[in-house]
């Protein structure tokens, strides 16, 4: 992570001008620019603190909502896990063609990690053994990343910390009063239009062969919670896990969604839109009550539905057009 508090160049020239003291010299000037703050200490998800000698500049990502929050900061990272996936799947921000890639989200080289010789890796993992070789090489920090029980508190504690990391608190507070302010408006749209208290439903699928799997955001997945935060309501009560608030089914499932006024929103970023491609020539797909209304929404690409508070407005303001238009 980069950080805010590099000391202004002005202070060199005031220095150096119209006073009796001896001219500033380039090594005194390098010095000058160096960060002055205190060391910072950061408790993380494993309730582990984590000592940095100052705010962090040189970072690496390991997931990609951490990787959104960094950049939303301010602070490009100098490595990220599987770039190329993010650019597909989260739009929120644009990484530089500088940050290097550093292996698959779920197996990144630790090599390449070392090789940019970073000051602090963020990751998400409750993988011990990944966290104590990582931290052979520099101070790893462990986002919570979901909880089903809480997640928009755990979204802004994730963002909060990995900003004190990196002297961003205020750029983390501007970020969250926009994203509380968009909730509010979004909230007050719906209801003008007369959504207040419609249900819906936030999925995405996958297919194997000829089976279509459905995955479905129910109560305590983020982008859920934000949609609840409009005034809206998860129609989708299914049995959901406790971390990420998520349950699968088939289309046989969704018969289970009887409410002719529920609206069905899904995510295929990646271009494999089972929704359209695969289930509409499916009887039973075709014969629910919001396919037979003309009531399910492509969300746009590129929206992460595990991303931060820059994800989350965008997921909001594409339900409130959703539920305005």
């Amino acid at each position: 992570m980069r950080s805010a508090l590099t000391a202004i160049a002005a202070i060199v020239v005031l220095a150096a001008c119209g006073t009796t003291e001896a001219p500033v010299t380039e090594q005194a000037a390098s010095a000058s620019a160096e960060p002055s703050a205190a060391p910072i200490t950061v408790k993380d998800s494993r309730g582990k603190e984590v000592t940095l000698d100052k705010p962090a500049t040189r970072v690496v990502s390991l997931e990609w909502g951490e990787t959104e929050m960094l950049v939303s900061l301010g602070v490009m990272p100098v490595g990220a896990a599987d770039t190329k996936g993010f650019a597909v799947w989260d739009t929120a921000v644009k990484l530089d063609d500088s940050v290097k890639d550093v292996g698959m989200r779920q197996e990144p080289s630790v090599d390449s990690i070392s090789a940019l010789e970073p000051d602090l890796v963020i990751m998400e993992s409750d993988d011990v053994e990944l966290a104590a070789q990582l931290e052979k090489v520099a101070p790893v920090l462990v986002a919570k990343g979901s909880d089903a029980s809480r997640n928009l508190d755990r979204m802004r504690e994730d963002l909060n910390m990995i900003a004190t990391a990196v002297g961003k608190t205020d750029e983390a507070a501007k970020l969250l009063s926009d994203f509380d302010a968009a909730l509010a408006q979004g909230k007050e749209k719906i209801a003008a239009a007369g959504g207040a208290g419609k249900p819906f439903v936030i999925a995405d699928g996958w297919r194997q062969g000829s089976t279509i799997s459905i995955r479905l955001f129910g109560k305590g997945a983020l982008v859920s919670d934000v949609a609840e935060q409009l005034g809206l309501k998860n129609a989708w009560t299914g049995k959901v896990d406790g971390d990420w608030g998520l349950g699968t089914t088939d289309v046989e499932g969704l018969t289970a969604l009887k409410d002719p006024e529920t609206r069905f929103f899904y995510n295929a970023s990646d271009g494999d839109d089972v929704f359209a491609d695969g289930l509409h020539k499916n009887a039973i797909w075709k014969s629910l009550p919001f396919v037979e209304k003309q009531q399910v929404v492509k969300m746009p690409n590129g929206i992460w539905t595990f991303g931060g508070p820059l994800s989350g407005q965008q997921y909001a303001d594409a339900l409130v057009k959703a539920f305005t238009g």
